[in-house]
């Protein structure tokens, strides 16, 4: 399998340590945008009316993977498939951020948790009727200690 990056992320994040750990500890104020190369411009037609997209994006900046990785929200040991580790046999992140504005071949979009200068491989609209399962049960999260921003335990040495 071959991936061909669609675009660029830019962010202010030029580090992993101070970024926030998921989209959802990033502040709505957090700001960057997405530079969608051609021929892919086309396909964001019919994006804008959606609050949040899904950005599947490469983790070029992570350390090799692991079995068992320390993740952020804890200090135990864990399998790093119950984490969201960014280090990964294959190193795809996957955040859902807001969709603010469509300028062209550009995304402005906010909530991010992402490196600036980060390959973007996909967009999928959110949808709360797809996407979201409030209930379910999460694990060792539903447990896990509270931190809202990346340290340096996953950087590349």
């Amino acid at each position: 399998m071959e991936l061909k990056p669609i675009g660029l992320i830019h962010s202010p994040f030029k580090n992993q340590a101070g970024t926030p750990i998921q989209p959802r500890f990033a502040e709505e104020s957090v700001r960057g945008h997405v530079e969608i190369f051609e021929p892919y411009v086309e396909a964001l037609d019919d994006l804008e009316g959606f609050e949040r997209i899904w950005l599947l994006f490469h983790l070029d900046r992570a350390r090799p993977w692991k079995p068992k990785v320390i993740p952020y929200r804890d200090t135990v040991e864990r399998g790093l498939f119950s984490t969201r580790a960014p280090a990964r046999p294959n190193p795809l992140g996957l955040s859902v951020v807001r969709l603010l504005s469509r300028q062209g071949s550009r995304l402005i979009v906010g909530g991010l948790d992402i490196l600036d200068g980060t390959q973007l491989f996909d967009i999928k609209p959110y949808s709360p009727k797809f996407d979201a399962f409030p209930e379910s049960q999460a694990g060792w999260l539903d447990r896990g200690q509270v931190t809202d921003q990346a340290d340096k335990r996953f950087d590349e040495d």
